[in-house]
């Protein structure tokens, strides 16, 4: 199953192929222990459905997952602290309104014309 057209598969020499071995190989102990348990999960989803749409759909989000991993070591578990954070506060303290981000987009958008 490719990626939807709006998210290419990530590609470059970081991104690991679609077998699962060596997309599990490509990941750090920490990472793998939660590929590993989201594995079992998944597979016994296609078992019951008799479908492998749900194995190739994990597969491809483990591809984007590896690649963030190798450029930027330690993004998954930081964006499950954010989302920690912003779910137990109710809000995002370091967040901008949406306000100061059209704003923002304008200014920029002026600079380039």
């Amino acid at each position: 199953m490719a990626a939807p057209a709006e998210h290419p598969a990530p590609s470059g020499p970081a991104v690991p192929p679609t077998d699962p071995a060596a997309l599990r190989a490509s990941l750090t102990p920490s990472l793998r222990a939660v590929f590993d348990r989201e594995w079992g999960l998944v597979m016994d989803q296609a078992k019951d459905a008799r479908s492998l749409t749900g194995v190739h759909k994990f597969l491809t989000q483990w591809r984007y997952i590896a690649a963030d991993e190798a450029r930027d070591p330690g993004a998954y578990f930081r964006v499950l602290a954010k989302a920690a954070e912003i779910e137990a506060s109710g809000g995002n303290p370091a967040g901008r309104s949406m306000e100061d981000v059209l704003a923002l987009i304008e200014q920029r958008r002026q600079q380039a014309s």
